[in-house]
């Protein structure tokens, strides 16, 4: 952990320079809007440790599978989000000086990330010939407009009387550093550079994605010379002019990216210089108040609002700033990779995170349709779900742990073939969904179709034990992926059993209320009386391994027989574990990476009393180290139920500032996306004891002790309400929407417009 940034509520700053961090602060610096996202590299040539980083949101190349030994039902490729045409490039050359913040000598270097406005924001001055110039840019990706950005580049000559030369570029050599065989993922297709247009146009390979870059740029002085250039995957112009003493120089430029998802082929060039030239002629003053405005929506939405502990107020503005930064759902066709536009690492896909932990925040903080286009995604992807059961020779559908068009890209065994219990967090986002929405016409059109593949797959890969007259799945990795290969992980049978039932309930709900969907449904699905039999008996017969001894659920069979020590027997210079033991001895100890009986008491609280719950937490944290980024949070709401509020307060902290103090020194290959729901989740689930039971919106909150107050807004069923909690009171008020009844501490409460409900404590 290392504290480098300065606090603030709203902003991020990093004052002076530190070569050796300037990875993590790429990171932290990342910008994205949905469409596309970059890290916080330097617009100037930099030679130092840098990983240079744009993404395209959906534009991916398979990448050949690397793996020690081939077995079957193995994918064939690795899909990577390509790293892409650099557009924020503007090289710098002052006399006869190349600037590189890795070469050249400099000072008062400040580096911020804004997060209320969304945009980056850097100066420091260079000492050239003895003389010192300042330098500044900003600059945004357009939240509004969301194929275009912008930059501000200006030089001030504070001292002396210089040559400047400008370069704007375009550079397409770009490599992914995560490509297994170190390939170049791409393939230059067309690239022009006259007056009026520079355009540089690229395609995947394999995948034959078509992404054009457009580049038009306004400066504020004459120049005395412009030099265009035109190389393999390049294109620049190289501007040079006189810079007096005190004299400023400004060069605006604007970028356009358009891609072959969104347009015919024939059209992407065309959109992209249409956008471009759309961009240049607002102007940046313009194109930045119209991005600003999007976000102050943004934020009237999202905000969580903390007094009396900036750290925790600035770190879940950071966890809600990315989370809104990198999923929009203005596109059911995407959905949320683990590191966002932040990063390589995991291939920019999606994991099962994004109905684990992300959804809440989608459903709590945006419309209805972008909670339903996570929803959405998946069952476009049902019949390549289905295909990826059949290659495990499955019946029905076993979703993906990674992927990116609906195949597994996932190559590791134990993760691949045994972490199934991913199937049951699309099946319960299903129901999170319709709880919280009262959408149940989804069943009808959509969600059925995939709870019932899901559940054929659960009844085929279980199997009937008669000697114990028990259903069992053997075979697995639950959520502690330190634990491979394991038999009747209690989490995996839990949510197979509660998917059947699920299933079962609105196979019912159908049959009673939809009759005519419903008969079209089991005649598609082929449904029969013998499937519903098995699906109940699985139900009333799934094994679920005990520990008599602790009154609790084991996390799998055979879970005490390992040597049972605690994190605290850990020596320092073990964690983290992954890091610095071998796997084998990982797999050998009782340490567990991450919530898994916990993950199943989160989901199915309603199932555990008080004492329950406090047992279970009382036996599995003390082992359970947290290497998972999605841990904490988990861990911290469960601990906000059972009253143990330090707890849960010390453990939400260290989620909210996971990547921004480098928890588990892994913030340099980009930030933890999916986490930051966590981080909300934390607050709104944990610390305000929200949560939907019966579709009734239900509170029990809490003030932590380092806070003064805190507030935020939920969107429930089209009304916005707005809680705020302090030392002597709770305070409901309905924002938007009709009246609604809602539960407080166990007690029902009407909230009316424009009245606020206050509820002493």
């Amino acid at each position: 952990m290392k504290k480098y940034f300065k606090v603030d509520d709203w902003k991020v700053i990093e004052e002076g320079f530190d070569k050796n961090y300037n990875r993590v602060t790429e990171s932290i610096m990342s910008l994205a809007n949905g469409h596309m996202g970059l890290r916080g590299n330097f617009a100037e040539q930099y030679s130092g440790d840098s990983l240079q980083g744009t993404y395209i949101a959906g534009v991916y190349y398979p990448d050949k599978t690397i793996v020690g030994w081939w077995k079957n039902g193995y994918p064939e490729y690795f899909a990577k989000i390509a790293n892409a045409t650099n557009f924020i490039g503007i090289d710098l050359k002052i006399d006869d000086t190349i600037i590189d913040l890795a070469q050249v000598e400099f000072s008062s270097f400040k580096r911020v990330l804004n997060m209320k406005e969304a945009y980056l924001e850097r100066s420091f001055i260079v000492k050239v010939n003895d003389d010192q110039l300042e330098i500044n840019e900003k600059r945004f990706l357009n939240q509004e407009k969301k194929e275009t950005a912008a930059v501000k580049y200006s030089i001030k000559a504070l001292e002396g009387n210089h040559s400047v030369q400008l370069t704007p570029y375009l550079d397409g050599n770009v490599k992914n550093e995560d490509a297994n065989y170190g390939d170049f993922f791409w393939k230059g297709e067309e690239q022009l550079n006259n007056k009026q247009q520079s355009l540089l146009s690229m395609k995947t390979k394999k995948s034959h994605f078509k992404v054009s870059t457009a580049m038009e740029w306004k400066i504020n002085k004459e120049y005395n010379r412009l030099e265009k250039i035109n190389e393999e995957n390049y294109i620049a112009d190289k501007i040079t002019l006189k810079l007096n003493k005190g004299e400023k120089i400004n060069l605006e430029k604007f970028i356009a990216v358009c891609t072959s998802r969104d347009y015919e082929k024939n059209l992407v060039n065309t959109k992209a210089v249409e956008k471009a030239a759309e961009a240049v002629s607002l102007g940046f003053d313009k194109l930045f108040a119209e991005h600003k405005n999007a976000w102050a929506k943004i934020w009237q939405e999202s905000d969580i609002k903390i007094e009396g502990d900036l750290e925790a107020q600035q770190g879940i503005r950071f966890n809600i700033f990315h989370l809104n930064q990198t999923y929009t759902g203005h596109d059911p066709r995407l959905n949320i990779g683990p590191k966002g536009f932040t990063g390589e690492k995991y291939g920019g896909l999606t994991y099962w995170d994004t109905e684990a932990y992300c959804l809440p925040f989608y459903l709590a903080t945006h419309s209805q349709k972008v909670a339903k286009n996570l929803l959405i995604y998946r069952h476009n992807h049902l019949q390549k779900a289905i295909e990826n059961a059949d290659k495990l020779g499955l019946k029905g559908a076993l979703y993906p742990m990674v992927t990116i068009n609906g195949e597994e890209c996932h190559n590791e065994w134990e993760i691949t073939f045994e972490e199934i219990h991913r199937n049951g967090a699309i099946a319960h986002a299903i129901k999170d969904y319709i709880d919280y929405t009262g959408d149940q016409e989804y069943i009808r059109d959509y969600g059925f179709e995939v709870l019932a593949e899901i559940s054929r797959f659960w009844a085929d890969r279980a199997h009937y034990n008669p000697r114990k007259d028990k259903y069992m799945i053997i075979g697995v990795t639950g959520p502690n992926e330190y634990e491979n290969n394991i038999n009747n992980n209690w989490y995996t049978n839990k949510i197979a059993a509660w998917t059947l039932k699920y299933t079962l309930k609105n196979r019912k709900y159908l049959k009673e209320n939809y009759p005519e969907a419903y008969n079209d449904l089991i005649d598609k699905l082929q449904l029969s009386e013998k499937d519903y039999q098995l699906w109940q008996d699985m139900i009333e017969k799934m094994y679920y391994p005990y520990l008599e001894e602790y009154d609790i659920y084991a996390q799998q069979d055979g879970y005490l027989d390992k040597e049972q020590k605690l994190v605290s027997d850990l020596n320092e210079e073990d964690i983290p574990l992954h890091k610095n033991w071998s796997w084998d001895k990982i797999l050998r100890s009782p340490y567990i990476k991450q919530a898994d009986v916990l993950q199943g008491i989160y989901y199915f609280e309603d199932e555990f009393d008080q004492d329950s719950m406090e047992r279970h937490f009382d036996f599995y944290e003390p082992r359970t180290v947290h290497e998972s980024s999605l841990s904490p949070c988990i861990y911290s709401i469960i601990a906000a139920e059972i009253g143990r509020k330090e707890k849960a307060y010390q453990l939400y902290l260290r989620t909210a500032r996971l990547d921004l103090d480098n928890y588990n020194y892994d913030t340099d290959d980009g930030l933890h996306i999916t986490s930051m729901a966590g981080t909300w989740m934390s607050i709104v689930e944990g610390f305000a004891g929200f949560e939907v039971k019966n579709s009734q919106a239900q509170f029990r909150p809490f003030l932590p002790e380092a806070w003064n107050s805190y507030n935020f807004k939920i969107m429930f069923k089209e009304r916005r309400i707005k809680i705020e909690v302090n030392q002597e009171k709770v305070v409901f008020e309905l924002e938007k929407g009709k009246k609604l009844e809602i539960k407080v501490y166990d007690k029902e409460y009407k909230l009316k417009p424009e009245q606020k409900l206050i509820i002493e404590n």
